[in-house]
């Protein structure tokens, strides 16, 4: 995804779909926050076009700004912002973070190491989660995101993670004022508290945009909102990371691993109940945008590292 140093989240702007850049929010109740946010669809986008579009970021190459990364492995928090009731979105993106861990597909990530040589392993670890129903209204500003966060952490609801990232998930009825459906479809974040760095990450429920923000009218789990969300969700996750604090990996155009090849989606096949998908962990069948593993020379979109090192065997490096 792109950063985009004007957004004013963070008074800043990360997945999907795409992704943003550092701002102040209000230090009075969250800290400084910096994130990311990823660019939302184009309108209308349908999924053969989103299947062709592999290349669109990959104009530069992706390189290291000396900040910080995530080592080893992160645990997830997931927070339930809004009415989610009777949504099998619960379960979906549950599973989704249950399975992503140390998959061929996120162990693309372990690519991306700080100057010491250390950086994540490539694991993710479900650690908890928490429901809130609308503590900070259904309109959520930067500043408010974050405090959702750190309300829970304040109230014990949640534990004070340096490894920990934290993800908002909001209901279809509830927006992000800094850009989501129009700038991006998933946006991550730091601040600190009680002298912790904390990552979190913000994505709604597609069916509030399904044209912007949800890869295919009907998902390979039967929920296009949740399944939109799970293509974003799996970006963010992948730019916080190797990229916590918007200063560690991206290209010179502000775009992190993940948002080099957003709406890229590689080789698919048919789910069970008919959708396009082009990945299978646990039980279910999900369509993520590929990740960018970096080379020398550029990198190239993949889905694993052995299918990455495949094409690069091949001469397929996405960047001259």
């Amino acid at each position: 995804m792109r950063r985009l140093p004007t957004f004013a989240v963070m008074a800043v702007a990360a997945a999907l779909v795409g992704c943003g850049e550092p701002v102040d929010t209000d230090p009075g109740e969250v800290g400084t926050v910096v994130g990311e946010a990823k660019p939302a669809a184009p309108t209308g986008k349908k999924i053969g076009t989103i299947l062709n579009n592999s290349t669109l970021h990959n104009r530069s190459r992706i390189t290291y700004h000396n900040g910080p990364v995530m080592p080893g492995s992160s645990n997830v928090y997931l927070i339930w912002y809004g009415n989610w009731a009777g949504n099998t979105a619960t379960s979906i993106i549950t599973d989704l973070v249950l399975n992503l861990g140390f998959s061929n597909y996120f162990l693309i990530n372990a690519q991306y190491k700080d100057a010491a040589g250390v950086g994540p392993n490539g694991g993710l670890i479900y650690s908890g989660t928490v429901n809130d129903s609308y503590s900070r209204g259904s309109a959520l500003s930067d500043p408010d995101i974050g405090a959702v966060v750190m309300s829970h952490i304040a109230s014990g609801g949640l534990p004070l993670d340096p490894a920990g990232i934290y993800v908002v998930l909001g209901a279809a009825d509830v927006t992000a004022t800094s850009g989501f459906c129009s700038q991006y479809c998933g946006q991550h974040s730091s601040t600190t508290f009680n002298g912790a760095q904390v990552k979190y990450i913000y994505v709604g429920n597609t069916d509030r945009c399904p044209s912007a923000c949800s890869p295919q009218a009907v998902g390979p789990n039967d929920n296009p909102g949740a399944d939109g969300m799970a293509n974003a969700l799996a970006n963010e996750l992948s730019a916080a990371v190797t990229d916590p604090t918007l200063g560690s990996w991206y290209d010179r155009e502000g775009f992190e691993n993940a948002d080099k090849c957003a709406w890229s989606f590689g080789t698919t096949y048919t789910a069970p109940n008919g959708a396009v998908a082009n990945i299978h962990l646990g039980s279910r069948d999900f369509l993520l945008q590929r990740n960018w593993f970096p080379t020398g020379k550029g990198g190239v979109c993949a889905m694993s590292v052995t299918g990455a090192l495949q094409d690069i065997a091949n001469g397929l490096d996405d960047l001259g």
